[in-house]
């Protein structure tokens, strides 16, 4: 009996929304077009799951929630094109605090002379938006409650969400305007922008570019091959990528950066800083807590700012390439530096009290591994620095602005 009365509230329900709605059959230029409208009371709650087409979800002054769904398909008549039409089914109602839009296609198998999208506007107050899209595009736009988002293949497109955000697709791009709290982006190969992210950030492709303009709370990127751009960041960054370069603004935290073959530069980090390529350049500055950084083959520059006290054990190694490094006057620090092979390279430095040695050959044939060591204003965390075939450079900076002096 309870099974019974399931049924038959599904079936008032539907005919609830049937009687909401409204059909239109035009046709424009070689297709035909088929627009449904609908309203549902107010809801706390939106649900919209269809097996194709677009998705875009507007919060708007409303308090109802209404519905367009516009439906597109080739054919010779508009009897031929009412049939194709009838192949994709709309529900609409509400369930509880849910108001649900249901589309489902059992004809459907990626026909391209065929597509629905759904155009849906809502109260900006509504607490949850769950949209579900088998490979359409998605847009979610101007809603102060949570966002559930996932679309086979499509765009995702998101601005002014106030809460927090999960949106997957298997292979789009996914844009993001200004969110506020937190957001969890992941894309099968496409691109990833987002402009501002108030709260934590995860962002994972599997091959496309990340770009972040600014973040508050921290951000863990990934992604299979693509490069990573991440620009002002109040909290921690963790960023990695199978090969391209990685490119880091202001960090508010610690940061650790990873690429398999790209250069990486760092604007800043208050914390500690690790930093691994696998054969490009390492551009570091503007560190108070240290760094460990190793490159295969390109060269380094490390800048270090403060006076000490946040200093940590440090070290910088490149296989084949120059390293530069910049220390405060005034910063206590134990300094060990080498290369292996000296031959037509060297370590300078502009601290007296780094000494520089060299060990001959025993052929006679001149220098094969130079050392540089030494304590500055005293000793304190260590600063390794080795390559095996550059030079070595210490430059000797103020303390208060970690600026160069050449």
């Amino acid at each position: 009996m309870k099974r019974a009365l399931q049924i038959g509230l599904m079936i008032v329900l539907a005919a609830a929304a049937a009687l909401a709605q409204d059909s239109k059959v035009v046709r424009e230029g070689d297709t035909w077009v088929e627009r449904v409208t609908g309203t549902l009371s107010g809801a706390r709650n939106l649900k919209l799951i269809t097996d194709m087409g677009s998705v875009h979800v507007e919060g708007g002054s409303q308090s109802d929630i209404t519905y367009t769904i516009i439906k597109r398909v080739r054919a010779y008549t508009e009897q031929d094109a009412r049939r194709e039409f009838e192949t994709i089914r709309i529900s609409a109602g509400n369930s509880g605090e849910t108001a649900w839009i249901r589309g489902q296609s059992p004809r459907y198998s990626g026909r391209h002379d065929f597509t629905a999208d759904f155009q849906v506007n809502v109260p900006s107050s509504i607490a949850l938006v769950t949209a579900h899209t088998g490979g359409g595009n998605l847009a979610v736009r101007n809603i102060r409650g949570k966002l559930e988002a996932e679309t086979g293949g499509g765009n995702v497109d998101l601005d002014n969400i106030a809460d927090t955000i999960e949106a997957q697709s298997g292979g789009g791009n996914v844009s993001v305007g200004t969110v506020g709290s937190e957001l969890k982006i992941e894309t099968g190969g496409g691109r990833i922008h987002i402009s501002n992210a108030n709260g934590p950030v995860e962002a994972q492709s599997g091959g496309g570019n990340i770009e972040i303009g600014a973040c508050r709370q921290g951000a863990q990127v990934e992604t299979g091959g693509g490069s990573i751009n991440v620009g002002n960041c109040g909290g921690d960054l963790s960023a990695q990528t199978g090969g391209g370069s990685i490119n880091a603004g202001q960090i508010n935290g610690s940061v650790q950066l990873e690429t398999g073959g790209g250069g990486i530069h760092l604007a800043g980090a208050n914390g500690p800083v690790r930093a691994e390529t696998g054969g490009g350049s390492l551009e570091l500055y503007k560190m108070t807590h240290g760094a460990k950084a190793e490159t295969g083959s390109g060269g380094i520059i490390a800048e270090f700012i403060g006076n000490g006290p946040d200093f940590g054990d440090s070290k910088l190694e490149s296989a084949s390439g120059d390293i530069r490094v910049f220390l405060p006057q005034n910063l206590p620090v134990t300094v060990f530096a080498s290369v292996d092979v000296s031959d037509g390279h060297s370590i300078h430095t502009q601290f007296e009290d780094l000494k520089v040695s060299s060990d001959e050959d025993s052929e006679g044939y001149g220098p094969r591994e130079s050392y540089c060591q030494g304590k500055l204003n005293g000793g304190g965390r260590s600063l390794h620095v080795h390559t095996t075939t550059g030079s070595i450079d210490f430059v000797r900076t103020t303390a208060s602005a970690g600026k160069p002096r050449e």
